[in-house]
């Protein structure tokens, strides 16, 4: 099984590597206005309260999508539209583990197809805790991946511990994190 798994783990990371967004972070559009968006606390973007179905819609979006004092935006070198985002943009829905103890690697997919290395640079934090947890993982910028329920079971099945203080400890990439 994990022979099959390997190519299609470096497959991943190669697509990601490899997918060129937009320099959002280098734009400062000369008009900011808002547009009836909202992304919901499940990942489903809405238009005028509607879903928005077509998913490669969804991506281009995402693609554009940056985080500002003011808000989520949507931007582009002529405009930044403000939208609602009700917790995160994004939703990690899919995990691949390669390897395991010091040497594992996790890589999350989110709900727009985004490949992310579970590691300093994409760290993964718990909110809510100790009533609800809710995890997180950072995409790129200001943007977060809430993990998606089965996924973090997925996670907590890779755990270490409980250590002396009863906290639960994932590793990645040589990174470790507290799942709490």
């Amino acid at each position: 099984m994990a022979e099959r798994l390997n190519p299609l783990f470096d497959e991943l990371i190669q697509l990601q590597q490899e997918k060129r967004l937009p320099p959002v972070d280098a734009w400062q559009p000369p008009r900011t206005a808002s547009i009836d968006i909202r992304i919901d606390a499940d990942g489903t973007w809405y238009h005028e309260g509607e879903p928005i179905r077509r998913k490669p819609l969804v991506k281009l979006f995402a693609t554009i999508l940056r985080r500002d004092a003011d808000g989520f935006c949507l931007v582009t070198p002529a405009e930044k539209l403000l939208i609602e985002v009700v917790d995160a943009p994004f939703l990690a829905v899919d995990m691949e583990v390669r390897g395991a103890g010091a040497d594992q690697e996790i890589l999350l997919v989110t709900n727009v197809d985004d490949a992310v290395m579970l590691d300093d640079g994409h760290p993964l934090r718990v909110a809510g805790l100790p009533d609800a947890p809710r995890p997180y993982v950072r995409v790129r910028g200001g943007l977060d991946a809430l993990i998606a329920r089965s996924v973090y079971y997925r996670l907590v099945d890779l755990c270490e511990g409980p250590d002396a203080g009863g906290a639960f400890t994932l590793r990645s990439c040589g990174a470790q994190f507290r799942l709490g």
